[in-house]
């Protein structure tokens, strides 16, 4: 059978040859990344209390993923003292996290009214 060509089984079904299959998962893939641009696109932007609402989320994931290294830290010191040979020197200290603070919002700057165009000079005299 040649090449792209499909074979049809003793049950009747076609089994598509790897060229065929292929192309469907790339023609696949191309209307998912097309459709998910048109879905970003057409998204509006984000009001204050959601900006205000992602900040915060955002600072919290910060200070989690501080506290789990200073977490990683403390247990990899322990681990170093279990198996540490005398004569070594003692792990690194480990600093632990400041006490989560949440970002202050700032404050939305007042559009100001605009400002009158300045008056022209008189023309000067000849």
């Amino acid at each position: 059978m040649p090449p792209g060509q499909k074979s049809i089984t003793s049950s009747g079904m076609t089994n598509l040859t790897k060229r065929d299959k292929a192309m469907k998962k790339i023609i696949a893939f191309i209307f998912c990344a097309f459709t998910s641009v048109a879905a970003f696109a057409t998204l509006p932007p984000l009001t204050p209390e959601a900006q205000a609402a992602a900040d915060l989320a955002k600072a919290k994931t910060a200070y989690g993923d501080k506290v789990a290294a200073f977490q990683l830290c403390q247990a990899q010191n322990r681990v170093a003292d279990r198996y540490k040979v005398a004569g070594t020197p003692a792990p690194a200290a480990c600093t632990a996290p400041p006490p989560f603070v949440p970002p202050v919002a700032a404050a939305p700057v007042a559009p100001t009214a605009p400002v009158a165009p300045a008056t022209a000079a008189a023309p000067a005299a000849k």
